[in-house]
């Protein structure tokens, strides 16, 4: 037997260095630039979608809008049709009771909004001295900076001077000239949701029974289902949480010494600016510093109002919607930031708006479509 296996191994020929190699076959020589030319397909697909999505912002957005809103409003039309109400009427009851709301509420706040419009420019103006105070260091640094501006023949002409502390009043004609055109896009947005809401469900159904497999049909019912049910809840939670924080910052600025209409207009504005994550609470810092320093003079009263908005937020944001929600809608803050400052950057403040939703209905389809868990994982 040892003999068999030596004979064997003298009788096999020895590998040259010219004897010629396996050559891969044809399928393996064609993968990599098939993958290569598949990646790049995919990230040229990608950027025409955005392009797309850019060009067409004016015509996508309200659409994404009653979508959006039709989507948070379907389950509350689907509980008065249990109740043998039409769905004609359930949908058109809820969509003119938003409407009133909103214009309610609208009716409240435009007295004060309008206040705060036509004071600004002197207003703003009264904010500067309050701040010297506050730097009286950097005030005479300016000081010194003018003082050697003038030994330099460098003053500035007083005819430039007067044009740049007159107050400039806002224009109105602006905003009345762009009034038809927000009313437009307002009727437009009311219409389709209430049209989505009527034959959305119809036109579902059609659109599953076109799919060919009987098992991609039951996955996109499964998806539609919890994307209507995941979102519904999302947004009506956020909303009801957005609404108590901003009544409780409408009663503490109203109890630092702001009129009620005003509590209520900046109430108002940090309940919607906090619907997008991060760069709407810092917006709502910002203005109501603002809102502090031309309204108080005392340094500590000056800040309270971003103080107490900030507070408020911290306590929402890392207690009580976790506490609420869970681990149902969570996402990477680095993933969301990338993802509002896209969607801000294409359709600006609509498309912060959206940007969550989309999120999160991005995020439904990867954890049920077999080959996108990745996604889901990238998104966590």
């Amino acid at each position: 037997m040892f003999y068999a296996c030596a004979m064997d191994h003298i009788d096999a020929p020895d590998p040259s260095p010219d004897a010629p190699r396996p050559v891969p076959s044809a399928d393996a020589q064609h993968d990599a630039p098939a993958a290569k030319a598949s990646l790049s397909l995919r990230v040229i697909a990608l950027l025409a979608v955005l392009a797309a999505c850019w060009a067409a912002g004016e015509l996508l957005v309200p659409i994404m809008l009653a979508m959006f809103l039709a989507l948070v409003a379907n389950p509350l039309v689907s509980r008065l049709r249990k109740l043998w109400i039409p769905r004609w009427l359930g949908a058109m009851a809820v969509v003119l009771g938003a409407l009133a709301l909103s214009v309610w509420l609208a009716g409240l706040l435009v007295v004060p909004a309008s206040d705060w419009i036509r004071q600004a420019p002197t207003q703003l103006q009264e904010v500067a001295p309050k701040f010297k105070k506050l730097m009286r260091q950097v005030d005479k640094a300016n000081q010194a900076a003018v003082s050697l501006a003038k030994a330099a023949g460098a003053a500035p002409a007083p005819a430039a001077l007067a044009d740049a502390d007159k107050p400039h009043a806002p224009n109105l004609w602006s905003a009345i000239a762009h009034a038809p055109r927000m009313l437009a896009g307002v009727g437009a947005v009311a219409l389709l949701t209430y049209f989505f809401l009527v034959y959305g469900e119809g036109l579902q159904r059609q659109a599953i029974a076109l799919l060919p497999d009987r098992q991609q049909k039951h996955l996109t019912s499964d998806i539609l289902r919890a994307i209507e049910t995941e979102v519904s809840i999302y947004v009506l939670t956020i909303s009801l949480i957005n609404l108590v924080l901003g009544l409780l910052l409408t009663g503490a600025l109203w109890w630092l010494g702001l009129s009620l209409g005003d509590a209520l207009l900046w109430g108002t504005a940090a309940a919607l600016l906090n619907f997008a994550p991060y760069i709407g609470p810092l917006t709502g810092v910002l203005a109501l510093a603002l809102v502090g320093a031309v309204t108080f003079d005392e340094p500590g009263r000056m800040l309270a109002p971003a103080l107490v908005f900030l507070g408020l937020h911290a306590l929402e944001s890392q207690l009580i919607t976790p506490i609420v929600l869970g681990r149902r809608m969570s996402i990477s803050p680095l993933v969301l930031l990338l993802w509002l400052m896209l969607w801000g950057w294409l359709w600006g403040i609509a498309g912060l708006l959206l940007a969550v939703p989309m999120l999160v209905c991005f995020k439904i389809v990867a954890e049920r479509v077999d080959g996108w868990q990745g996604w889901a994982k990238v998104i966590e």
